[in-house]
């Protein structure tokens, strides 16, 4: 890894666990200037094998640079990343920046198959792009097939140069990435999984920073450790890069203030526990007690579960100590957080209800008051035909597992969207004809109906530069209501309103949220209820929104935006890069 300019010490990690960067980065004395006023900063991504052992067992994985979980990226806002990904693996890989909003930079965006084709093995791609207007918590993850199980890392964004947090700087940053560990290769549960129809396996422990601790079966050394200072405050950088599973958070004895998510500041609020859903990050202020309490606490994540199918049913937990305590470690009390029932859907609910935007002058809800264009997207699980001549599916009633949108499955292209749109080559690559509404109404909470089939195909919506949009997105009961962490690619969103039930289109705007809503890129469609986001189509490219549980994506839960150039020069998408790679 290289970089051009110099981070702030306090920015580190929690002890027990190495970043390769315990990120007291002295970089280089002579930062190169971007053109918007921040510096340039080169990383180097080898994507490579590496033998890994957690539980007893191990795997050679693929990793970014020998790492896992991966290096994190650290610039400021403003700064421009020149992030060159080799290739060293058989299979095919691309590198998802997720959450940058990726202005006029598609290209560099990275869903395979969507911005770009996958850059085969021995090719290497240089993702070009400059963080605008953001600050806070994302991450970066292959986006091809399962591979993000293993390949990710945290993007830590610092305010810009001679800028404050909205709230007293913390003593310590420190990044708490939530994976999941699989003993088997995460690949094969994935292709045995789409070739039988059927649920593919869970994992078998969650882990924090890559290890699963204590509460494992030969695990108790692979333990994430934090340890803190009697009254210093430490600011903790959570993401949820786990591949199928919302994840409740606690730490014993202890609250934490919520200040942003999604790298969106938000008003603050105490907590004891969050929920973040797969794709969603948080930074949070951890206020350490004013004396050693002669103790230790266990900080803990298990599921938030809500489907029918099964699930990885255990407790990942690392361990907060005191520093400057007397005697061993071993012989204090070791405390644990309580945390919510597996399906405690209340829960989430005020939780949820809790995020608001800042709203304030310096950070404004830029909420979109008119729309120009409204949508319906009803959300759930379906199935295919069996495929097997003479054989059954494991699906159900012999069928095989699939998602939708609207009832479309999205079948994956072989050459890139984005392409295929910018060359004007898009005939047969995809159709410009996604359906704005359910073609079919139902009763989308109740009974569900009795035919399950989901249609397929290679579908976009098509919106003109700068086109405000409203989007409701409804759960469904066809096999089981279930909640679904929706990711959208290349903005943020702003969530004006949610509920249970179906949503009601004379009387839940009335209730919308237009003055402080939480703004973000990935939102949970509650089970068996809906929820409304607004956001303005202001980049022009094509942009990927998915089901965040890998398996669903893997089913079909998809769809893509394509956006329009504007009018203006700097509304227009920039050319592809020389070196984009090649199906």
């Amino acid at each position: 890894m290289g970089a051009t300019s110099f981070v702030p010490s306090h920015v580190l990690v929690g002890v027990g666990f190495v970043f390769p960067f315990m990120i007291a980065l002295c970089l280089s004395p002579r930062p190169a200037l971007a053109k918007d006023g921040g510096v340039t900063r080169h990383y180097t991504f080898d994507v490579k094998m590496q033998n890994v052992t957690r539980l007893c067992h191990t795997r050679s994985i693929v990793t970014v640079n020998g790492k896992y979980p991966g290096p994190p990226i650290v610039a400021r806002e403003g700064d421009r990343l020149l992030i060159k990904v080799t290739n060293h693996i058989p299979s095919n890989v691309s590198i998802h920046w997720h959450g940058i909003r990726q202005l006029r930079s598609g290209w560099a965006d990275g869903p395979a198959y969507i911005t770009q084709c996958p850059i085969q093995t021995g090719q290497s791609y240089l993702y070009n792009f400059t963080i605008t207007g953001q600050r806070g918590t994302l991450f970066w993850h292959a986006h091809i097939s399962w591979l993000r199980a293993t390949v990710y890392g945290p993007i830590i964004i610092l305010p810009m140069k001679n800028a404050s947090y909205p709230f007293a700087r913390p003593h310590k940053e420190v990044p708490i990435v939530f994976g999941e560990w699989f003993n088997s290769d995460p690949e094969m549960i994935i292709s045995q999984a789409l070739q039988t129809g059927g649920g593919p396996n869970v994992s078998d422990a969650y882990t924090i920073n890559g290890l699963p601790g204590p509460l494992y079966n030969c695990s108790a050394n692979d333990t994430f450790k934090l340890k803190v200072k009697p009254g210093k405050t430490y600011l903790l950088r959570l993401v949820n890069a786990a591949l199928n599973d919302e994840l409740f958070f606690s730490i014993a004895n202890h609250t934490m203030m919520v200040v942003d998510v999604d790298a969106v500041y938000v008003k603050p609020f105490d907590t004891d526990t969050l929920v973040l859903a797969p794709g969603q990050t948080s930074n949070v202020l951890l206020k350490a007690k004013p004396r050693n309490p002669r103790a230790t606490f266990f900080m803990m994540a298990r599921p938030y579960v809500t489907g029918q199918g099964t699930f990885d049913n255990s407790i990942v937990a690392g361990i907060l100590e005191y520093a400057a305590g007397l005697g061993s470690i071993k012989q204090l009390p070791l405390l644990k957080p309580t945390l919510p029932a597996l399906n405690d859907t209340s829960f989430v609910t005020s939780f949820t209800r809790k995020l608001r935007s800042l709203a304030s002058k310096q950070f404004p809800a830029n909420v979109p008051t008119n729309v120009d264009r409204q949508f319906f997207f009803a959300i759930g699980l379906g199935t295919n035909p069996c495929d097997k001549k003479n054989q059954t599916c494991q699906g159900p009633n012999g069928t095989m597992f699939a998602a939708s949108i609207n009832n479309v499955s999205f079948s994956m292209p072989t050459t890139a969207l984005l392409q295929a749109h910018f060359t004007g080559q898009s005939n047969g690559v995809y159709n410009p004809n996604f359906p704005i509404i359910p073609l079919t109404p139902f009763n989308y909470t109740g009974n569900p109906p009795n035919n399950t089939m989901v249609s397929n195909g290679t579908k976009l919506v098509v919106l003109p530069f700068n086109t405000s949009v409203e989007l409701i997105m409804q759960d469904t009961s066809i096999l089981g209501a279930e909640s679904h962490p929706l990711h959208l690619h290349g903005f943020n969103f702003f969530i004006v309103g949610q509920g249970f039930g179906n949503f009601d289109p004379s009387n839940d705007p009335k209730n919308f949220n237009l003055v402080d809503p939480v703004e973000r890129n990935s939102v949970s469609v509650p089970s068996g209820g809906w929820v409304a986001i607004r956001f303005l189509a202001d980049n022009p490219g094509v942009w990927f929104m998915h089901c965040h549980l890998e398996v669903h994506t893997s089913w079909g839960l998809k769809m893509a935006w394509l956006v329009l150039d504007g009018k203006l020069p700097n509304q227009k998408l920039l050319r592809p890069p020389a070196d984009l790679p090649k199906c």
